[in-house]
C-alpha cells in the first residue's frame, strides 16, 4: 500500500474539520495530526453547555469511569483495547496513564484522563481547537468533515442531518450512576474485594467496595426503587427506548424482582469479610479517581429524583451516611441508522463530505466510540492526502465493529452495539478439533484473540503511520 508522503512535502493540506470533542472526536483529531493533516476541532462547550457534562475538558467521561474488561485473551472489549494500543490510540494512552484499581477492568481517574487528552491535543501544532457550536450542516467549503457529536448531538445539527438523510434518528436514554465520597462509607459493614479476587490493570484483587444485603433488605430495596419518585419525561421523549446495556436500575427492577440479583447486584464470587457469609445481594462501588476518595455505584444508573435517590441509596447497608459527590441522572442519546445511511468508510451516502464517528454511528461504549473515531480519522487522512487505505480485516474488533454499523446489521432493527465475539467471523473449520469439548468455548475466544491481534498488526504495518 502507498505511504503518506505529504508530511515531507513543502505544501500543507487543507484542514479536516471535526465537530465534537468527546472520545471519538479527540481520537480522530490525534490520528489525523499524526498523519500530518491539519485539524480544526470544534467543541461547543463551554459556550454551550450540556445536561451531562461538568467541565470544558475534551474527552470528558459523563457516565461510568470504566473502560470495561482489559482481558485481551478472553474478552472482546479487552481485544479492542489491545488493538487500539497497537494503533497508537491517544485515548488508550491516557487511560493507561490514569488507571485506578478496578479488578479485571480498566477504569480511570476521569479528571486526570480528560486533562491529559486536552493537553495533548492543545499542544499539537497541527490541531486548532475552536470553541463554539456548529449549528446545522457544516459550511459547504468544509469539504472533509467528521461529525463526532456523540449522544448529545445539538438539536440544530440533528435536525439538519435528519432532513438531509431522509431518515428519522433513533433515540434512547442513557442513565448516569451516582458517585460517593469514600470516607462516608461505613467499612464496618462494607469490605474490599473483587469478584473471585481477580486482579486487573492497576488493581490487587480487592478493588471494589462491597455492601451486602440480606433477603429482607433486598426486598425492601426493590420496593423502594419501584415506588420512588422518578424523573418525568417530556411528551416528545416518552416513547424513546433505553439502550439495553445501560438500563436504569428502576427499569430493571420493574422487569422482575430478582432481575438485579442477576445483574449489578449479583452476589457471586464474593464473601463477606466481616463474618464469612455469602450475601443475598450486593452493591459494588468502584474507585473513580486516582486519590481513591470517590467511588461510583457500579451499574446503578438511575432516573430517581435527587431526594428519593438519596433516601433509597442510603437504605443500603454501609451507605447510611453516604455523601454524594454526584447524584445519578438521565440524558437523551441519539444515533443514526448507519447500515442504511453510511458507506464503508463512515461517510454519509447522501453527502460524502460528511463522515461520522463515535456513538452517533450506533456503537455503544467508551472504547467502541473511540475506536470509530480512530478509524474515521484514518479514513479522513487518507482521503485528504489522496492515499489508499484498506479497511481493517473483519477478523479484528475494529473491522468487526465497522462492518456491523456500515452494513452487517439489519437496518430495520438496528440498535447500538458493544463489541462482542458474535460480531467476529468464526474460526476456520477444524481449528478446535484437537481441543477438548469442555475447553472449546475458552479456547475459541483465545484463538479469536490471537487472530485479531495478529491481523491488526499486519494491517497497521501496511499503513503510513507504521513507519513513524
Amino acid at each position: 500500500m502507498a505511504r503518506y508522503v505529504l508530511r515531507m512535502a513543502n505544501t500543507t493540506p487543507h484542514p479536516v474539520h471535526i465537530i465534537g470533542g468527546g472520545l471519538a472526536g479527540s481520537e480522530a483529531a490525534w490520528q489525523l495530526a499524526r498523519a500530518g493533516v491539519p485539524v480544526m476541532l470544534h467543541e461547543m462547550r463551554p459556550e454551550r453547555k450540556t445536561d451531562a457534562h461538568q467541565t470544558e475538558d475534551l474527552a470528558e467521561l459523563v457516565c461510568s469511569n470504566s473502560f470495561r474488561s482489559d482481558d485481551s485473551e478472553n474478552n472482546a472489549v479487552g481485544i479492542l483495547h489491545a488493538e487500539m494500543r497497537v494503533l497508537g490510540s491517544l485515548i488508550m494512552a491516557a487511560a493507561d496513564t490514569h488507571k485506578v484499581p478496578a479488578g479485571g477492568a480498566l477504569a480511570v481517574d476521569r479528571e486526570g484522563f480528560a486533562a491529559q487528552v486536552t493537553r495533548t491535543l492543545h499542544s499539537h501544532p497541527l490541531i486548532e481547537i475552536v470553541r463554539g457550536e456548529v449549528e446545522g450542516l457544516p459550511p459547504e467549503d468544509w469539504d472533509n468533515v467528521i461529525i463526532a457529536t456523540g449522544p448529545l448531538t445539538s438539536p440544530a445539527l440533528s435536525a439538519a442531518i435528519i432532513e438531509l438523510s431522509g431518515e428519522e434518528n433513533l433515540a434512547f436514554f442513557d442513565a448516569i450512576a451516582p458517585i460517593i465520597h469514600a470516607e462516608s462509607i461505613d467499612m464496618n459493614k462494607a469490605w474490599f474485594q473483587s469478584r473471585y479476587d481477580k486482579p486487573g490493570p492497576g488493581g490487587t484483587g480487592k478493588d471494589y467496595i462491597n455492601c451486602p444485603l440480606d433477603e429482607a433488605q433486598f426486598e425492601a430495596f426493590i420496593d423502594a426503587l419501584i415506588e420512588g419518585d422518578k424523573v418525568a419525561f417530556h411528551e416528545w421523549e416518552e416513547n424513546t427506548p433505553y439502550f439495553e446495556g445501560c438500563l436504569p436500575i428502576e427499569v430493571m427492577a420493574e422487569r422482575g424482582r430478582q432481575t438485579l440479583r442477576f445483574g449489578p447486584m449479583k452476589p457471586v464470587g464474593l464473601t463477606n469479610a466481616h463474618d464469612g457469609s455469602r450475601p443475598h445481594a450486593v452493591v459494588q462501588l468502584r474507585q473513580d479517581n486516582a486519590l481513591g476518595t470517590l467511588f461510583n455505584m457500579v451499574g446503578f444508573q438511575t432516573k430517581l429524583r435527587y431526594g428519593p435517590q438519596q433516601e433509597v441509596f442510603r437504605s443500603i447497608p454501609g451507605l447510611e451516611n453516604a455523601e454524594f459527590a454526584r447524584l445519578g441522572g438521565i440524558h437523551r442519546n441519539t444515533f443514526l441508522n448507519s447500515p442504511r445511511l453510511l458507506d464503508e468508510t463512515l461517510r454519509l451516502k447522501a453527502m460524502p463530505r460528511l463522515r461520522f464517528a463515535g456513538q452517533v454511528t450506533g456503537v455503544e461504549g467508551y472504547v467502541e466510540s473511540a475506536a470509530m473515531g480512530l478509524l474515521a480519522g484514518r479514513f479522513a487522512a487518507a482521503e485528504r492526502l489522496g492515499e489508499a487505505l484498506d479497511l481493517p480485516p473483519p477478523t479484528t474488533t475494529h473491522g468487526a465493529l465497522l462492518a456491523h454499523v456500515t452494513g452487517g446489521a439489519d437496518a430495520e432493527t438496528f440498535q447500538p452495539m458493544n463489541i462482542n465475539f458474535g460480531l467476529l467471523p468464526p474460526l476456520e473449520d477444524g481449528a478446535l478439533e484437537d481441543v477438548k469439548r469442555k475447553e472449546r468455548k475458552i479456547m475459541r475466544r483465545q484463538f479469536m484473540s490471537r487472530r485479531a491481534l495478529s491481523d491488526i498488526a499486519v494491517w497497521f504495518s501496511d499503513t503510513p503511520m507504521a513507519a513513524e
